[in-house]
């Protein structure tokens, strides 16, 4: 067993998610004690820069100095997450084997052999004091996969150890959304659905100033526009069989920009549903259980139009015991372990790689 501390920051930019687990980086995981640490307005602005920056970078170009800020600031600010966990937790930087650090994607474009995740892994090692693995998704997107998901392995072992007796689907809502099916004869695909909270939070923010739709109370207060919801929904990308991913800015919030900001909000939110839903369409037989992790299982509003457009069975990660705030943490925890020791980090039927692909690239820290 290995103690490992995974680091995510993910499309919804909502903060830096720290969680300790001890693993073989096979089926046996023991979570520790985790930390979230919430960006403040002013980092978040820098991220937002970041990914408007990164629209228009083109490959051969140097780094945009907005990304180059952002890559700074973001790796300061993971170093600090950890060492507020440590300290919280009374442990020293030797007490942990090594860190999982997933950056901040910026820029994904598969199609291209080209996905972008800023922070400095070496600089995270050295201000740490521990030994880090970040890049985690260049040599799948190298190889020919899509480079996401890639948290699919980690629900497979979850679900395993529920000991389930039917299919099970693992749905994450972030900023983008995605499925894992954990089948009960081995079988395991995922893909990305489509969005997550992301357009829903910048609806949000653009109309309110809050940057997320808290409890889904705007939303709430509208009606679903059917039209703007078909026009949404009108895209080749759900036609698409698994697998396939996403980009946070991939779809756009144009057919609901004629709507109220209430109006807009329920629209979006019944499209991170509906395309949930499409998506399940895509995986063998219906699973019984639809686990629902990420930040969208927050979102009252979110969850009863899946409940009802899924037909039940859709419960919080909570419910079977599992941390849903932490799930991604934990996952490049146990995928940083699975590096060391050479293991694949992906699949054809998780990311489309033509074989199952190790990744990730090893910063070692200096020891005094």
């Amino acid at each position: 067993m290995i103690r490992a501390l995974g680091l995510m920051s993910g499309t919804s930019l909502d903060g830096i998610d720290a969680a300790i687990i001890e693993t073989d980086g096979h089926s046996a995981v023991t979570p520790g004690p985790s930390l979230a640490v919430p960006y403040t307005p002013e980092e978040r602005a820098v991220l937002r820069a970041a990914l408007e920056a990164a629209k228009t970078w083109e490959p051969d170009a140097p780094m945009p100095a907005e990304i180059a800020e952002a890559e700074r600031l973001l790796t300061l600010a993971h170093a600090q997450a950890v060492r507020s966990l440590l300290k919280r937790e009374n442990l020293a930087p030797a007490d942990i084997d090594i860190i999982g650090f997933h950056g901040q994607t910026v820029l994904h474009q598969p199609d291209r052999r080209r996905t972008v995740q800023i922070g400095m892994g070496a600089e995270l090692a050295r201000l740490t004091g521990i030994d880090v693995v970040n890049d985690f998704r260049s040599a799948d997107v190298a190889a020919g996969g899509h480079g996401a998901p890639l948290v699919p392995l980690y629900h497979q072992a979850l679900v395993r150890s529920l000991g389930a007796k039917e299919p099970v689907a693992v749905v994450n809502i972030g900023g983008v959304g995605n499925v894992t099916y954990v089948g009960l004869d081995g079988a395991l695909i995922a893909f990305d659905t489509g969005p997550g909270n992301a357009l829903i939070d910048d609806w949000a923010h653009r109309h309110t100033d809050i940057p997320v739709d808290k409890d889904g109370a705007l939303a709430a207060e509208g009606e679903v526009d059917v039209d703007a919801l078909e026009r949404l929904m009108d895209n080749p990308f759900f036609d698409l069989p698994p697998p396939k991913s996403l980009d946070r800015f991939s779809f756009s919030p144009d057919p609901v920009e004629h709507l109220s900001p209430q109006g807009g909000a329920a629209t979006l939110t019944a499209f991170t549903v509906e395309a949930i839903a499409r998506g399940v369409a895509h995986i063998p037989g219906m699973p019984t259980r639809f686990i629902i992790c990420g930040g969208g299982r927050h979102n009252p509003t979110l969850m009863s139009m899946l409940s009802r457009r899924l037909q039940g069975g859709v419960l919080p990660a909570e419910d079977v015991d599992w941390r849903g705030d932490d799930i991604e943490a934990e996952a490049f925890a146990y995928l940083a372990v699975r590096s060391l020791k050479g293991l694949p980090l992906s699949l054809p039927t998780t990311t489309g790689v033509p074989a199952p692909m190790p990744g990730g690239t090893l910063h070692k820290a200096s020891k005094a």
